[in-house]
């Protein structure tokens, strides 16, 4: 047996499914994380500029598709579990499987170089103090939701100008004048939660979202899209999309705009009350801003209205800031991975979790996470051409969707799954 030396980078969901998968096929592994837990951003933390959840998260997949093959959820977990239910699942899964002796805590991952030799040179600071070693292989799973995309409008804004990555309780904006940007899921979750509190929520689009519930005929939604998922995509496109107009009708009835291409063609937003909350009063629907003076926003329908805060739920930059950006910058554009895991000249280099399902994350981590191993281990061979595979992944995507940076890696998680189970 191939025996490797692997570093993982990160211990949330997808860094601890490498790390269970490379000691499976006998491999050495070192985890650093710059957490003090296992979890990631399902580590509620108070303290800004910490990535984690907001303090009354929700999973937004339901548990059956969010389980980890070879560690189910607890069969007591309610569908769609809390934040700290998640990182108590994540904890139990690196407790029965022995990986805490694995993982260097409170670590930051400085730079990864790859040696003439072949191998990384990964540099590392712990407690102030700089080390440096050696691994055969490095397995990337930091995450893509931790450096925050921040938009850019004509003016100036002399309120507070926040990221969703700084909100952790509510609380905060009791009796202040809320407008959140972006219709994405922190987006509508963020407006509904603060509406709880503020004095007022607005809510800003630029363009149509689709929103769609949690559960559908009694059932949760995706458990249900199951059932036609095995459709061709555009009937499954049409009966989605017929579905949701029955449950809710049109977004226009609710003062927002209607989406502005087919399902499918952007992120669906995952959302049980935010036409429940815009239709008792507590959000108003605005639409793109024009400019900013002072603590007044200008709309871009002329609609002009004072805020205290302004949250930009405007989505992250992925950012591997420990390579050299000759070598890997993804930030913006393509990312150009077989798999969406490996890369097509370095060998020895895997991206673990970098991909966005319609759907949940760490079950295709898990598996990426079984094809890594093997290959390290001798047991699985990548194809000989591997530009052309990832050229044909590019030029055939699950969904055709809108040119955004918040679209370049987006997969479907079924048609995704599959295509991992097939190389297994």
């Amino acid at each position: 047996m191939n025996r490797k030396k692997v570093c993982v980078i990160g211990a949330g969901p997808s860094g601890i499914t490498a790390a269970k998968n490379l000691i499976d096929e006998g491999h050495d592994v070192k985890v650093f994380d710059l957490g003090s837990e296992v979890g990631g951003n399902w580590v509620f933390n108070e303290k800004v500029g910490h990535s984690s959840v907001f303090e009354t998260t929700n999973i937004i997949s339901s548990k059956t598709l969010s389980q980890y093959m070879d560690f189910p959820m607890p069969n007591d977990y309610p569908d769609y579990p809390s934040h700290w239910q998640l990182a108590e699942y994540f904890q139990s899964y690196a407790k029965h499987f022995d990986l805490y002796p694995l993982i260097q805590f409170n670590t930051l991952v400085e730079s990864c170089r790859l040696q003439d030799e072949g191998n990384w040179a990964v540099t590392f600071q712990l407690n102030g103090q700089q080390s440096t070693e050696f691994f055969d292989a490095l397995a990337v799973c930091n995450g893509h939701h931790w450096q925050p995309r921040m938009p850019k409008y004509k003016g100036d804004f002399t309120g507070e100008w926040m990221h969703s990555h700084d909100v952790k309780k509510f609380s905060y904006f009791s009796g202040k004048r809320v407008l959140v940007i972006g219709g994405g899921n922190s987006a509508c979750d963020v407006a509904v939660e603060a509406s709880r509190v503020a004095k007022n929520v607005d809510l800003s689009w630029r363009r149509g979202y689709w929103i769609a519930p949690k559960f559908m005929m009694g059932k949760p939604a995706d458990v249900f899209n199951t059932k036609i998922n095995f459709l061709p995509k555009w009937i499954w496109a049409k009966l989605s999309a017929l579905s949701l107009f029955v449950r809710n009708g049109k977004n226009s009835l609710y003062g927002l705009q209607e989406p502005d291409g087919p399902l499918g063609s952007h992120h669906v937003t995952i959302n049980e009350d935010l036409f429940f909350t815009i239709r008792h009063g507590k959000i108003s629907p605005q639409n793109d801003i024009d400019y900013l003076e002072g603590q007044t926003v200008v709309f871009k329908n002329g609609n002009k209205k004072e805020f205290d805060v302004i949250v930009a739920c405007t989505g992250y930059v992925i950012s591997h800031p420990f390579f050299d950006k000759n070598l890997i910058d993804y930030s913006e554009g393509e990312v150009p991975l077989y798999l969406r895991m490996i890369h097509p000249t370095v060998a020895n280099l895997y991206f673990i979790g970098l991909f966005q399902p319609l759907g949940c994350i760490w079950p295709g981590s898990e598996l990426q996470s079984k094809i890594m191993a093997r290959e390290l281990a001798g047991k699985w061979k990548r194809p000989q051409d591997i530009a052309s595979e990832i050229k044909n992944e590019l030029e055939n995507p699950d969904f055709k969707q809108i040119n955004t940076p918040r679209h370049t890696i987006t997969v479907d998680f079924h048609r995704f799954k599959n295509r991992l189970l097939k190389q297994l």
